[in-house]
């Protein structure tokens, strides 16, 4: 098993399956992803740059895309949600809705590309 598969096993209920379902949806919209560490988290990772990362807090769950600029366009789109520079907040009574997610691993993914120089590779990346 890989970290992230590792990390889910190991949380109780809902925790275990609301994270499995983030990881679930991030694969959907960037299935090259793979599962490793980042700064100390597990997470996915895409082309060996950390992409995101879904952890179970004591008062709910945050969501690392390690990107600032994503955090700050995911939270202006998507208002109500408590954020840090790194991360977004939400709980078990208020998800992270799927197109905010959606749009936070895009979004990441889509950082990643241009830094590599490889926007646009295929069709997982056509706009």
């Amino acid at each position: 098993m890989g970290e992230l598969t590792d990390y889910i096993a190991g949380l109780g209920e809902p925790a275990r399956s609301v994270i499995e379902r983030y990881r679930t949806r991030a694969l959907g919209v960037e299935p090259q992803a793979e599962e490793g560490r980042s700064y100390g988290m597990a997470a996915l990772r895409y082309r060996d740059r950390p992409l995101v990362s879904v952890v179970a807090t004591k008062r709910g769950y945050s969501v690392f895309p390690f990107s600032a600029a994503v955090v700050e366009s995911v939270t202006a789109r998507w208002q109500g949600f408590e954020s840090t520079k790194g991360g977004i907040k939400f709980t078990d009574r208020q998800h992270l809705p799927d197109d905010a997610f959606d749009a936070l691993v895009e979004q990441r993914r889509d950082e990643i590309d241009a830094a590599s120089g490889a926007l646009g590779r295929g069709p997982t990346h056509d706009k």
